[in-house]
């Protein structure tokens, strides 16, 4: 009969693939045994600590009183010469690896006899299931840390703005580190001063203090609790910033400083790459992704169409658009595929367009098109065509990401419309056109509306 019920416990193990599942099916299993709850604790090399298995990113001694984690570590000592320990209402059962302790089991309970007679056949089960599911969890971890190695790297080959490349640095790094807060420095100008660039705040005055040590030769720097770390942005021998970690609880384990120095070295490499091409592009007209003019050339076209607009006394139209919800494009299916879906969009766009009509990438995923000799009335109708175009559009993404949950997706885009009048700044153009975009969004999106003055 025992041996029916461990049959059933280990099938029950190997369709749990978390420390969450594991431990829904030992409370499940051991229920009938009066077991009130179950905990299980993990050793950690790394750190020397032993860690809560359900959220490895706690110690005890974060979860637990003082006392009490005390008193586990010493019954932990114990349990290298023991079968198990118990007291009236607790039993604490060691899991083995090769005949040593790597973590425990603790039960509590009023009576733990059919416990132990159960323990002595599925001990084994248990301790391999555990150590299978820690080691599944840290091939994961080297997967994720290759996977933000290669996105990094990629970033620059279509982008070249750092407004748009750091965020992306900085969510790749976040998510890989996930229990610790995730800031980037980057130099100011041309000094030597460096200045917080994402995300938008940090209240930390000992991270300021710290990052003023950094220099073109630096190592990375740790404080003594091992809770912050910052890491040089350093190429071709020039400080470019920094990457700092920050945790109140955990500390940086040898591997993930190790991750992190190879992360700093690639976002570094990154970030150098964009500067040069940013420089380069400022006397280039178009954008490289998307084939348009460039923010730099766009900004140069409004102030030659605005003039001739004022000259001629012809009407002038601006459309400013972006595509909606990108950023869930990219957290969901990647950057390769907002590329392709920005590079989809403009060539909508451009195939909607007069041959005189000007295009431009504004940044990221907003566009600004210029109607010249256009009324309102038709600018709006040019905004709906595109509207319709983007709407209708089927994107086949997966030769770009093989592993998506669609193959073909779609997306909309919001559209502001502004006719010029003469007696305005050339700033105004975009700038209202801009404002009509936000009354788009803000309405529900997909959809073109006209500037109307408040």
């Amino acid at each position: 009969m025992i041996l029916q019920y461990i049959k059933d416990l280990s099938e029950n193990l190997n369709n749990a693939f978390n420390a969450q599942g594991i431990i829904r099916v030992l409370e499940e299993f051991f229920s009938p045994c009066e077991v009130e709850s179950i905990d299980i604790y993990v050793f950690d090399e790394t750190t020397s600590t032993l860690r809560d298995f359900a959220r490895s990113w706690m110690g005890i001694d974060e979860c637990l009183e003082k006392n009490k984690s005390k008193e586990i570590y010493q019954i932990f000592d114990k349990l290298k010469s023991k079968k198990y320990i118990k007291n009236k209402n607790t039993l604490y059962y060691p899991l083995l690896k090769q005949s040593k302790p790597i973590g425990i089991i603790i039960f509590n309970g009023s009576s733990f006899d059919t416990i132990l007679e159960f323990m002595d056949y599925a001990a084994f089960s248990i301790s391999l299931k555990i150590q299978n599911v820690i080691l599944s969890e840290k091939m994961q971890k080297n997967i994720d840390f290759h996977d933000a190695m290669k996105n990094i790297a990629k970033t620059i080959e279509t982008q070249y703005e750092i407004t748009y490349i750091i965020p992306i640095i900085g969510e790749m790094i976040d998510k890989f580190i996930s229990d610790h807060l995730i800031y980037i420095f980057l130099k100011k100008d041309n000094t030597e001063n460096l200045e917080l660039f994402w995300p938008g705040a940090c209240k930390d005055k000992k991270i300021f203090e710290l990052i003023k040590c950094l220099n073109n030769n630096s190592d990375y720097i740790l404080t003594p609790d091992k809770k912050i770390g910052i890491f040089p942005l350093v190429s071709e021998n020039t400080l470019l910033g920094c990457i700092v970690t920050k945790s109140t609880d955990n500390i940086l384990s040898e591997k993930e400083i190790e991750y992190l120095e190879q992360l700093t070295t690639q976002a570094a490499t990154t970030i150098n790459r964009a500067n040069v091409y940013a420089e380069i592009l400022q006397h280039a007209t178009l954008d490289a992704l998307t084939g348009f003019y460039n923010r730099h050339q766009l900004e140069e076209r409004i102030k030659q169409e605005a003039a001739s607009a004022k000259r001629q006394n012809r009407s002038l139209c601006a459309i400013m658009t972006d595509i909606d919800f990108f950023k869930h494009v990219n957290d969901t299916y990647g950057h390769a595929v907002g590329d392709l879906v920005l590079k989809t969009v403009s060539h909508l766009i451009k195939s909607q367009l007069r041959e005189y009509d000007i295009a431009g990438r504004y940044g990221g995923e907003e566009f600004a098109i210029l109607l010249p000799d256009t009324n309102i009335d038709d600018a709006k109708m040019v905004a709906e065509r595109l509207r319709k175009a983007v709407e209708k559009k089927k994107i086949d993404i997966s030769k770009i990401n093989s592993e998506a949950p669609e193959k073909i997706i779609s997306v909309t885009i919001s559209l502001g419309v502004y006719q010029y009048e003469l007696e305005n700044s050339e700033s105004d153009l975009l700038k209202n056109a801009d404002k009509a975009l936000y009354k788009a969004k803000e309405t529900g999106r997909n959809r073109a509306v006209v500037y109307e003055k408040i």
